[in-house]
């Protein structure tokens, strides 16, 4: 930041100090002691629920992460890239590494659009990529997405956003390949869960397998995850109670830059305690049902805007959609959804709660909806519930 000096600004000056020295004396070298706890870089959070904070990764944190997804998607040097969400966010920006590492292609678009897209998958014999959800959405409804070649395909990645189920498989039938979803946070390098089938799931029928796919995932390679109540005690493995994903591992970042009081509250005991409430199963596959801070209280009844968002998204008039709690003197809050529909297709408010009646239960479904020709963003492109909050408060 402007008028801060940062480590790594302080290990540039030093580089290039030593640099100008040797160009003068060649007989000096240059050499540059890393190790494994020094800082690699800083990653700003996208601020979704509270301010910013720098998340400090160190060495470590980037090659044992970068070495983890090498292994869990079969990385290899025959890999083609395509960097097409924003390389300042992690949901991309982990690639650079990994990729690299596994001797693989880097190919870039300028900025997504979903014709360059397209094109690029199939002129460049892109093998595999993430997007945030958003993004998907905007290629399965691209009317000449069916015109192009994906067969150089093999996985589609999901990241940095929950998905709905509908969603992973118009993304499955469209472009004819594997999909993982994918969970991580910027504090984690990123990945926390991939949603990759364990052995014994694959021999099962293609629904059953979606399911798990659907799901935010299995947890990573070198990451201990835990799902707990507010006591510290692990939730049932039912898919039903819901507690707070809690983390730790090599890949995990030990703090926020310059921000004890901020890092004394996420890290304790050396589990990151990550604001995100899950439900597990069974086969300890994890799904994310809301951020603690979204979660809407109406009536005294717990509301996860997820799964309300996942009903509108079956919806054929609909394109995108939050939901959040908006302060009501009866109900305490009410849930309100704000949607933006497809190109060509209407539709009114008692329409849409009406459709939703008999998919979720009654007290969760919106008593108002308020339709947007877009909605706010952060630079990720993930949809910022904040802003809408901050207009209706």
């Amino acid at each position: 930041m402007k008028g801060e000096e940062t480590p790594f600004l302080d290990s540039m000056k030093s580089i290039v100090s030593k640099m100008e020295a040797s160009e003068k004396d060649d007989s000096l070298k240059l050499s540059v002691e890393i190790k494994d706890e020094d800082i690699a870089q800083i990653y700003y959070t996208s601020g979704t629920t509270g301010r910013s904070k720098g998340a400090i990764l160190s060495h470590k944190n980037v090659y044992s992460h970068a070495q983890s997804t090498i292994t869990e998607l079969s990385l290899k040097n025959s890999d083609v890239w395509l960097h097409a969400a924003p390389l300042f966010h992690l949901a991309d920006a982990w690639a650079t590494w990994a990729i690299t590492m596994a001797g693989g292609t880097h190919v870039l678009v300028s900025d997504f659009d979903p014709k360059s897209v397209c094109n690029t998958i199939a002129n460049q014999k892109v093998t595999l990529t993430n997007l945030i959800p958003t993004m998907y959405y905007r290629l399965v409804n691209y009317p000449d997405v069916n015109k192009y070649d994906y067969s150089s395909l093999r996985v589609l990645l999901s990241g940095g956003a929950p998905i709905s189920p509908n969603l992973v498989k118009r993304i499955i039938d469209t472009f004819k390949c594997d999909y993982v979803q994918t969970y991580g946070m910027t504090e984690t390098s990123p990945f926390l869960t991939m949603s990759i089938l364990k052995d014994h799931l694959q021999s099962l029928p293609f629904e059953e397998q979606l399911k798990y796919k659907s799901t935010t995932g299995r947890k990573f390679k070198g990451v201990e995850l835990k799902v707990v109540n507010n006591k510290g005690k692990q939730v049932k493995a039912d898919n039903r109670e819901v507690g707070e994903i809690i983390v730790k591992g090599d890949s995990i970042s030990k703090g926020y830059w310059k921000m004890p009081d901020e890092t004394k509250n996420a890290f304790k005991n050396g589990w990151l305690f990550t604001g995100d409430m899950a439900v597990i199963d069974k086969e300890g596959y994890v799904t994310i049902v809301d951020r603690k801070d979204d979660m809407i209280i109406t009536g005294g009844e717990n509301v996860y805007s997820i799964e309300v968002e996942n009903a509108l998204y079956t919806h054929p008039a609909v394109l995108e959609a939050v939901v959040i709690g908006v302060p009501d003197e009866e109900w305490g809050e009410i849930v309100k959804a704000f949607v933006v529909l497809k190109d060509g297709k209407k539709t009114s408010e008692k329409e849409i709660i009406s459709f939703l009646k008999g998919r979720i239960a009654a007290y969760k479904v919106p008593k108002k909806v308020e339709f947007q020709d877009c909605l706010p963003k952060l630079g990720s492109g993930k949809i910022c519930k904040k802003m809408l909050k901050k207009k209706i408060t």
